[in-house]
């Protein structure tokens, strides 16, 4: 994998800056990056057919190389929905890497304001994904997303956006296909093919465990398909889901855990 920080001094002292950091700001006290990217790119407040036109707009500015220094800290998330689908949950979890000690995490719950549309869920979904990484008290690397990358009709699914809207790299692991086509997957974990639509590669499966259902990996932004498997792969460790985003949803689906680290927002 380019640009991993390996074991060792330089490792050790990331991490333990990065523990400095949080000791310092204390509890939900975020950086305030991320919901300052709100007001980013585009507004919110728009119709469906407006959603598909920033869509078709922003997918232009996405950059699918490597563009990095070094990934020390990764982000896993996911999102949920509460009461009925009216509130929109998200879960953050930041580990470390590579040696994926849990190092902060968050969740954050907002109003929903956009109707569930396919191929649009990053218009419902993003506001609280930007709520929770703003209660991480150190910036992440890198961000594993529970959902689609490029593998998206209009090749801008939910890692996209949130990669183009705080400018990290950005990785899109979702856990069935949207679209695509595919030939056969050998059953040994590692193994990987194509997935292809209208003549283009979009993303790969990747089979994370021996025997067990792949995962559907493609790029958002900052990093290409390449170095994105192998860091899915590399957080793969125990389950089908990488460290990060089984972190994320355990953490959803915890509500005692979720009581120590949620910040609930009043209607913005």
């Amino acid at each position: 994998m380019p640009a991993v920080s390996g074991k060792g001094s330089e490792s050790k002292k990331a991490f333990l800056s990065a523990r400095e950091s949080i000791a310092d700001k204390g509890p939900c006290r975020g950086t305030g990056f991320f919901v300052r990217a709100l007001k980013d790119l585009h507004p919110w407040d728009v119709t469906p057919a407006q959603a598909r036109a920033i869509q078709e707009r922003l997918r232009g500015r996405l950059i699918q190389r490597d563009d990095f220094a070094r990934i020390a800290t990764i982000a896993g998330i996911d999102i949920g929905f509460e009461d009925q689908g009216t509130i929109t949950r998200a879960a953050v979890v930041l580990l470390r890497f590579p040696g994926l000690e849990t190092l902060d995490q968050a969740v954050a719950r907002r109003p929903t304001r956009f109707p569930y549309v396919p191929g649009l869920l990053s218009f419902r979904e993003i506001p609280a994904a930007l709520d929770a990484l703003d209660r991480l008290r150190v910036e992440p690397d890198l961000l594993l997303c529970d959902g689609q990358g490029y593998a998206h009709p209009r090749r801008f699914g939910l890692a996209c956006h949130l990669g183009l809207l705080t400018d990290l790299p950005s990785i899109g692991v979702a856990k069935s296909r949207l679209i695509g086509e595919h030939g056969t997957l050998a059953p040994h974990k590692g193994a990987r093919t194509e997935l292809r639509h209208a003549g283009e590669v979009i993303g790969s499966l990747l089979r994370t465990r021996a025997g067990v259902k792949p995962v559907y990996v493609s790029v958002g932004h900052r990093i290409g398909l390449k170095t994105a498997l192998a860091y899915v792969l590399a957080c793969a460790v125990r389950y089908r889901l990488p460290e990060p985003t089984h972190r994320a949803h355990r953490l959803a689906s915890d509500k005692q855990a979720q009581r120590a680290v949620s910040c609930d927002l009043s209607d913005p």
